[in-house]
């Protein structure tokens, strides 16, 4: 009779049902597996979700992190920021290691491919976030784990094959989207290794104690330069580009040089002399124009003027070669203040002098050495015209201030002595004949 059932009639052989077809059989399994695959890595999923926000809850990490190094207390941190991805990598650990000890583990692929995808974030993650700076640390991290990815997945090379097929010829150079993914991530990493290396040595140059604030500066700013030249050409170099191939671009940029960026380059040459000959420097109190303050700090095209005010004026390096600078700490920080005033012909002018003298000794800020002085000017219309002369040492404190000090100490001095302040007095005198000649006038007018 065979093992494939017994025809009854015309109908089907008896016993067909209860068998199955092995590639439905297949299609059905493959279905169950990868529900269960799923089922069992959203399970994992909010396991440690769950298990991670409890932690957080419980955890007071500033408590917990109090007095260890700094290093230490950001690897405690990143920890603990991607607490829920290291509880899932274990979790579907678990589960491969469950499905291996049964026997399953030539069905579950779905679940190692998770835990290598998981594990590949949670190693990127934790070296990444070393980098401080946010922008930088979400390139690298996306850019790592997408290439980690493809990679566990094998689509790493025919995913490169594919955007290496599409390119535009321009002037010699092969143009791609894997170049132009590549270079601009290489420049991104190179430009921010550049910018913290040139951090840390602008630091050690300005704790520097033998260098003059201006070469501090001075020295940052090549440093930073060169590095930011040679990452650029390191990058360009390592993805390939022959620089031959960029000479028409370097001839539109010396173009533009001489035409459109001719104003940032004297900037920028400015700052150079300005630092090079020290006539300005951080710290110095100086006028320009009608700005006055200090020099807060000095950029690349730009130096920065704080006044008193609190307000901060951005100023070109090149008004500072091409106009009057007035530097009131150049060769040194004292500096000579006037102040006039006037008294009545009735007082004695060698007291006047004596006592003014005196009193601009009394403000905090005035200098013992030099001392102060007082001229007697001119002989005014109405009063004995004296200029008072004093020195100060703090001009980056204000100089109008210590002048107002000055003549309020004045004032007090001379209502003390009765010594009169004159002002102008003017007598108006009217005669009968203006008085007649504006009656007339007044009549005429009235008669028109």
């Amino acid at each position: 009779m065979g093992s494939t059932g017994v025809r009854n009639g015309r109908g089907p052989p008896v016993g067909r049902h209860r068998q199955r077809h092995p590639a439905g059989f297949r299609r059905e399994f493959s279905s169950l597996r990868l529900l269960g695959q799923l089922g069992l890595i959203a399970l994992a999923a909010v396991i440690a979700t769950v298990a991670a926000a409890l932690t957080r809850r419980r955890v007071d990490l500033n408590a917990l992190t109090l007095g260890w190094p700094q290093f230490l207390q950001t690897v405690a941190r990143l920890l603990l920021a991607n607490l829920g991805s290291i509880i899932f990598v274990l979790i579907v650990a678990i589960m491969q290691a469950a499905t291996v000890s049964l026997d399953f583990q030539g069905r579950f692929d779905l679940l190692s491919v998770a835990a290598s995808l998981a594990t590949a974030w949670v190693v990127i993650a934790l070296v990444a976030g070393l980098i401080r700076n946010q922008f930088v640390y979400r390139l690298v991290a996306a850019s790592a784990w997408t290439i980690a990815a493809l990679s566990i997945l094998g689509l790493l090379q025919p995913t490169m094959t594919t955007l290496d097929s599409f390119a535009i010829v321009i002037g010699g150079l092969r143009v791609t989207p894997l170049l132009v993914i590549k270079t601009s991530v290489l420049l991104m990493l190179t430009l921010w290794a550049a910018n913290t290396a040139s951090d840390f040595l602008d630091r050690r140059v300005q704790s520097s104690a033998d260098l003059t604030p201006s070469i501090q500066v001075l020295i940052g700013k090549l440093i930073r330069l060169l590095l930011i030249t040679f990452a650029i050409l390191i990058a360009l170099s390592t993805v390939g580009i022959d620089f031959s191939a960029l000479a028409l671009f370097s001839g539109a940029v010396g173009v533009g040089l001489g035409f459109g960026l001719q104003k940032i380059v004297s900037n920028l040459v400015s700052g150079i002399i300005l630092l090079a000959d020290k006539s300005i420097k951080p710290g110095d109190v100086i006028s320009v124009g009608d700005s006055f303050g200090w020099v807060g700090s000095m950029g690349a095209c730009y130096t920065s003027i704080v006044t008193r005010e609190g307000r901060e004026f951005l100023i070109p390096n090149e008004d500072f070669v091409t106009q009057r600078v007035i530097n009131w700490s150049y060769s040194n920080d004292e500096v000579r203040l006037d102040g006039a005033f006037g008294v009545s012909y009735a007082s004695d002018p060698h007291k006047i002098c004596q006592i003014a003298m005196e009193a601009t000794k009394t403000a905090a800020r005035v200098l013992i050495s030099p001392a102060p002085v007082c001229h007697l000017k001119a002989f005014g219309d109405s009063s004995l015209d004296f200029t008072l002369r004093f020195w100060i040492r703090d001009p980056v404190d204000g100089v109008t201030n210590v002048r107002g000090q000055v003549l309020l100490a004045l004032w007090d001095a001379f209502k003390r002595e009765g010594i009169e302040i004159p002002y102008p007095v003017r007598d108006v005198r009217i005669t009968q004949a203006a008085i007649e000649t504006g009656d007339k006038k007044e009549a005429n007018s009235a008669r028109a």
